[in-house]
């Protein structure tokens, strides 16, 4: 069995990643994002007051500007067939005068309690994570 190494640098000027670091940079930052997606999906339906259609929570996700969004559009639409029939959420179609039928979705009682179970989970992890690479930050600034 091989390992395989890639040094990461930066550039100590500005802290930026040079360009060998920048795929291993996207690869983190894709499964990073793919793990996150259904949390996130969830939160918005849970918090919408209305069925919402994929362009709907699409533009919720990147309704703060000053938040770039790491989730593409495109890829919100699978997750959400997935969660569909995973019985997280309920969904229906309806006719569109400007364009395609639209589905719409809402989030189910099971996806209240999953969602509510995931977002423990998120920030047990998060609180670990943070502890960690917080740690090892302040390590490397102390002489």
């Amino acid at each position: 069995m091989s390992r395989v190494s890639a040094e990461v640098t930066t550039n100590p000027a500005d802290d930026v990643p040079t360009a060998d670091a920048e795929p291993i940079v996207r690869k983190f930052q894709r499964e990073l994002s793919a793990g996150l997606t259904s949390l996130v999906l969830l939160s918005v339906l849970s918090d919408a007051d209305a069925d919402l259609y994929g362009y709907e929570i699409a533009r919720r996700l990147g309704a703060d500007p000053a938040a770039a969004s790491p989730f593409k559009q495109g890829a919100l639409y699978p997750v959400l067939r997935n969660m569909s029939a995973a019985g997280l959420l309920s969904s229906r179609v309806v006719p569109s005068y400007s364009g395609p039928p639209r589905r719409y979705y809402r989030i189910t009682p099971l996806g209240r309690d999953v969602l509510a179970a995931w977002r423990a989970t998120w920030t047990e992890t998060r609180s670990f994570v943070d502890s960690i690479v917080h740690r090892a930050t302040t390590e490397e600034m102390t002489p």
